[in-house]
């Protein structure tokens, strides 16, 4: 039996409804970095294993898209995709959808690995790199989501 996909799940708290009656943006970034933190851990970077490592992940970018309000007491979910990785780096493409399977907004992120000790990047441990690896090569021929890769800016 292989291992399940990776899903975070939450649902939207009544201090996340903002003054228009859904979701207020920074509640998203916020669910995405929790989706980050349990990414770490399915990952195997979970806290015993940074303590042991020394060893963390930061985020060094994020490209969030809002496509669908959310709700007070809405159950929501998080899915991820690797887009990309190498020894210390991960493209990743986040989706949080509804109970009803619609995406509600995506976050494309760079994650990099951290030395703790030195403060500096450095490879994944044996057993996180395993794990991406696995995780990169399962996603390899998945198709890139139409978010993936945008910039922001003004079409003419």
């Amino acid at each position: 039996m292989s291992e399940p996909a990776f899903i975070y799940e939450d649902h939207v708290h009544e201090e996340w409804v903002d003054y228009n009656g859904h979701m207020n943006d920074a509640a998203y970034a916020a669910v995405f970095s929790h989706a980050v933190d349990h990414f770490m851990a399915y990952i195997g970077l979970h806290e015993k294993a940074r303590d042991m490592y020394r060893y963390t992940i930061f985020t060094l970018e994020t490209h969030l898209c809002y496509l669908k309000e959310a709700h007070e007491n809405e159950e929501i979910y998080v899915s991820v995709q690797l887009l990309d990785a190498d020894t210390k780096r991960i493209h990743a493409f986040f989706v949080m959808k509804n109970k009803n399977d619609q995406t509600v907004a995506t976050s494309e992120q760079m994650l990099m690995g951290i030395n703790m000790e030195t403060g500096r990047p450095g490879p994944f441990p044996e057993p996180t790199a395993q794990k991406v690896a696995e995780l990169r090569k399962a996603h390899h021929s998945l198709e890139k989501p139409k978010q993936a890769g945008r910039q922001i800016g003004i079409k003419r």
